[in-house]
């Protein structure tokens, strides 16, 4: 049987930790939740594998090292309430609700939307809820939010989002320039958000945030 707890540990000691994560909430957090329960049944084996998840054609669980960066980036607080888009099949939620207060997430494809919330349920997080609809169009009613993370790869963000920030919010997003792609933390201030370069990460391009809002390879 294998041993996905000791994979886990593998996991923070050989891609979280040696890419400069270091704030405790976050180890714990992922130390805690059982990847491999948040992935399709047949990848279960690869679940701590250095590298982005395929959930189905275009829809990934993010490699663990581009989570963890960008969670260290956003500095997520106890008291603050996260929009966690493309949310798949939960582990980004699972992560999310040990760090924030609340957990809002939001997943377009209703099949995988069910099951997240059938196995946040299990897992007993009781501070996250899968909603299902576009991506790109947030969850308004349930906001705004402190922070908005984008489980995937953009080439735009709608501005129906942006708006969905509270003022002195973060959004992180892996914006993507054909194969290649940066992540990027945008804070919210008077009104308008600035991007800042945290890192290089790839991931494909969420449906709703293609630039020409067309195809996407």
């Amino acid at each position: 049987m294998t041993d996905f707890s000791a994979r886990r540990v593998m996991m923070v000691d050989t891609q979280v930790r040696p890419s400069d994560v270091t704030k405790f909430p976050i180890i714990e957090a992922m130390l805690s939740v059982p990847r491999e329960t948040f992935v399709p049944r047949d990848k279960r084996e690869a679940a701590y594998m250095g590298e982005n998840l395929l959930l189905r054609p275009g829809r990934v669980v993010l490699e663990p090292r581009t989570l963890a960066k960008l969670l260290d980036s956003l500095d997520i607080q106890p008291d603050e309430m996260v929009l966690d888009l493309g949310c798949g099949l939960g582990y980004s939620a699972a992560v999310l609700a040990r760090l924030a207060d609340a957990v809002v997430a939001v997943e377009e494809d209703e099949a995988m939307a069910t099951e997240a919330q059938h196995l946040l349920s299990q897992a007993s997080v009781d501070n996250a809820a899968v909603i299902v609809g576009p991506l790109a169009a947030g969850a308004a009613k349930h906001g705004p939010y402190d922070v908005i993370t984008v489980q995937g790869g953009v080439e735009v963000i709608p501005p129906a989002l942006l708006d969905q920030l509270k003022d002195g919010g973060r959004i992180a997003a892996v914006f993507m320039e054909g194969a290649l792609g940066v992540a990027r933390i945008g804070y919210k201030s008077d009104g308008k958000v600035s991007w800042r370069f945290v890192f290089n990460a790839a991931a494909p391009v969420l449906p709703g945030f293609a630039a020409t809002g067309g195809f996407t390879l």
